[in-house]
């Protein structure tokens, strides 16, 4: 999977990208894209959002692609419990899990019954997902608890947002600025970075150091000695904007 936001769609964190970011020579997004696609010649696919970004898919039975009223989710992995999730979201027995994510998501981004990080937890097995909301113009990503699925996140060489499971394709474009995803946690464009695990705490930049020596972006981890004062519920929008909190 490759995904990419460009023109603010995601202010990633600050501390992903170094500072000697512009020293290196790098492929910009829409080329990493060509090179996505030219090693996937059969199977690949991609879908461009106007001037906000792309989303890059190559089919696999653990990797999923699904879109619903311009909604669109790349999903890596398996859910244990999916029969179940799908019967309390009232979806049918042939929906996969990227359909699940979606209908988790619009369910809270719609109504907001509860909190985001309730869904996340109920969740079992192993996952990586991306949501893309074209008309909201919003981006929902999260990576599950013991990293069983492991993704990426960087700043590319012309300043979009880069998410992805393939490493050489992030280095060609973010050089030294990018990290791992946070495991157990996930990151909304209106919300930020937060652990779905213990949402009440906030995230921390943890200096990484690569295999040569050398200052990359940051990872992230829990501050169990700072709790948080915001939500991690979904902010709604269209009609539904004003209602009242529901959790």
């Amino acid at each position: 999977m490759l995904c990419v936001f460009k023109n603010g769609v995601v202010r990633a964190p600050r501390e992903l990208q170094i500072p000697d970011f512009g020293r290196v020579n790098l492929k910009d997004s829409n080329q990493t894209l060509k090179d996505f696609l030219a090693a996937n010649p059969f199977n690949a696919l991609s879908l461009q959002f106007d001037d906000n970004g792309f989303l890059g898919f190559s089919p696999h039975r653990t990797r999923l692609f699904c879109a619903v009223n311009d909604v669109y989710c790349v999903f890596v992995g398996s859910l244990n419990n999916l029969s179940s999730l799908n019967k309390q979201y009232g979806l049918g027995k042939g929906a996969n899990e990227a359909n699940f994510i979606i209908e988790a998501y619009c369910t809270l981004r719609d109504r907001n019954p509860f909190p985001a990080h309730r869904v996340l937890q109920e969740m079992e097995g192993s996952f990586g997902f991306v949501v893309y909301d074209h008309k909201a113009g919003t981006v929902f990503a999260a990576v599950d608890a013991d990293r069983e699925v492991s993704l990426l996140w960087g700043v590319t060489a012309d300043g979009a947002v880069m998410i992805t499971d393939q490493k050489e394709l992030i280095k060609a474009s973010c050089g030294k600025s990018f990290a791992p995803f946070p495991a157990g946690c996930m990151f909304h464009s209106e919300i930020g970075l937060i652990s779905y695990e213990h949402p009440k705490k906030e995230m921390k930049a943890v200096p990484r150091i690569d295999s040569q020596g050398a200052i990359a972006g940051a990872c992230f981890a829990v501050d169990v000695m700072h709790s948080k004062v915001n939500s991690s519920s979904i902010p709604r929008i269209g009609s539904e904007a004003n209602w009242s909190n529901w959790s």
